[in-house]
């Protein structure tokens, strides 16, 4: 009996095993805890609770106005998001790769922003709204950019998209570099040849050949639009009102901020673990499969 790969097997499980301590330690028992509070009236504070079944689940998704409302606005979020930031990403990797020189440069510049902190980023676009934007209308002719763009809610979105996509495109352009330069060349010359012009090219070489990529774009831009907090929090804090206000900033308030209904807040954070479950597998069913087609 060859006892080989059992050997190998046990090697790689004593490898693996201290990672998956902490993993179960530090993910899997909070997220079975979470699961388990959300059945309850537990309240942070007091050490006993009563079990009172999905009625928190109930309560959510048909009393509490305020958080079907931040499912709605972070469901726009996260559209805006997915198309935006996935779109610029694309467009600024194949510039730069169609760029002789610099191009370390341009990664360089259009990366730095995913290495400051949001929170940080988000105190300094709140300068910039409220500081440096009222002040170059004043001595432009760019009188559009004086607007209240923390305080209005038609313009307090917008702050949001233009934070969270000055933050992340960077990041998703890198991942799209890669793709693009794993791309065959000779595909593209063949497409030349045959008078396909640039834009032609791209469509039906490229954008096939990256589609591995444009999923792991999506995944990430979904996941994370779904869960945004930190953007939100820095810049609008939910304001005006609670007219910006996310799911997760939502959840927040319940548990923390408000009436410390922590086990009320456990169950809206697995109503948001759900949706972005459901959401998550269709994108990748859908990108496989399209992935499979090209």
């Amino acid at each position: 009996m060859n006892t080989k790969p059992w050997k190998q097997n046990i090697i790689l499980l004593a490898f693996v095993f201290p990672a998956l301590i902490f993993y179960a330690a530090f993910v899997l028992a909070p997220s079975l805890g979470g699961m388990w509070y959300s059945l309850t009236d537990w309240n942070m504070l007091n050490p006993t609770y009563h079990l009172v079944g999905f009625s928190n689940y109930i309560e959510a998704l048909t009393e509490d106005t305020a958080f079907i409302n931040s499912i709605w606005f972070t469901l726009k979020y996260v559209v805006f998001m997915v198309i935006l930031s996935n779109g610029l990403a694309i467009l600024l990797a194949v510039l730069i790769e169609s760029q002789k020189r610099a191009k370390v440069w341009y990664r360089t510049i259009f990366f730095m922003p995913n290495m400051i902190s949001l929170i940080i980023g988000g105190f300094m676009w709140m300068f910039i709204f409220t500081r440096v934007l009222p002040y170059i209308a004043e001595h432009t002719m760019l009188h559009f950019l004086d607007q209240s763009w923390i305080g209005d809610p038609r313009y307090s979105f917008y702050s949001l998209l233009i934070l969270s996509l000055w933050s992340g495109v960077g990041y998703l352009m890198v991942i799209y570099i890669a793709a693009l330069q794993g791309v065959p060349q000779h595909l593209k010359e063949a497409a030349s040849i045959d008078g396909a012009n640039a834009l032609q090219t791209f469509r039906n070489v490229t954008l096939p050949m990256i589609y591995p990529a444009v999923t792991i774009g999506l995944f990430l831009t979904l996941n994370g639009s779904f869960k945004v907090f930190e953007a939100v929090f820095a810049l609008t804090k939910g304001g005006p009102g609670r007219s910006t206000q996310v799911i997760a900033l939502n959840i927040f308030d319940e548990a923390f901020s408000q009436s410390n209904r922590y086990g009320y807040a456990s169950a809206k954070a697995m109503i948001l673990f759900f949706i972005v479950l459901i959401v998550t597998l269709v994108q990748l069913w859908i990108m496989k499969k399209r992935e499979v087609e090209a």
